[in-house]
């Protein structure tokens, strides 16, 4: 009798503690949908990685490719840096434009479209990551004389200026408002919300790897 008592309470602590746990994740998951869906928790955090927002001038302008799809075409990332791309460009300086990525070559073909001579863009088309992004790149810019300027999504900004000062290239950046635009309708937060967190997980990664 005493040993099933016992277990009889060691049941209702089991059961009270479960119950406990299930409470507090679901009442994380509220404040985590509160904040996410009707704070801008979004952008405050996609604007601490993107650092200074001064659009700087240069002679060279390093834009890193994004997503691609399927059948080739540029997919919403490297559309966004790609426009981005072609304002800087408009707005005078940059003689040169050196797109480093699987879509690079989408890329060019999206600023020729734009007006950008062919001639003055450099194609770096084997890198498939940040880090190999600057170790591939970095034969390229060596060659280039002035001052450079690194192009990419907002929330990617601060990993990718790292990686590039690893092998040691001093740019400047200039971030694409990618995580800022997304951030202004509620479906698109969330989204959003899911790629400043993997892009935190990279950035731990690198460190621990020694890459930034």
């Amino acid at each position: 009798m005493v040993e099933s008592s016992r277990q009889r309470i060691r049941s209702r602590l089991f059961l009270n503690r479960a119950v406990w746990s299930v409470q507090e994740i679901l009442a994380a998951l509220g404040l985590l949908l509160v904040l996410v869906t009707f704070t801008p928790l979004d952008i405050w955090w996609a604007t601490r990685l993107a650092g200074p927002w001064d659009n700087p001038k240069g002679d060279v302008l390093i834009v890193l490719g994004g997503s691609v799809l399927g059948d080739g075409t540029i997919g919403r990332s490297s559309y966004w840096r790609a426009v981005y791309a072609v304002r800087a460009w408009r707005e005078g300086g940059f003689k040169t434009i050196v797109l480093s990525g699987t879509s690079a070559e989408a890329m060019q073909g999206f600023l020729v479209a734009q007006g950008i001579p062919r001639e003055s863009i450099w194609l770096e088309t084997r890198s498939r990551s940040t880090r190999e992004n600057a170790l591939f790149a970095e034969p390229i810019l060596n060659e280039m004389p002035g001052r450079k300027v690194l192009l990419t999504s907002d929330y990617h900004i601060y990993r990718a200026q790292r990686a590039f000062k690893k092998v040691g290239l001093d740019v400047s950046t200039q971030p694409s408002p990618d995580v800022r635009k997304r951030a202004q309708s509620p479906l698109g937060r969330w989204e959003a919300f899911l790629d400043l967190t993997e892009e935190t997980v990279k950035i731990a990664d690198y460190y621990l790897r020694g890459w930034i």
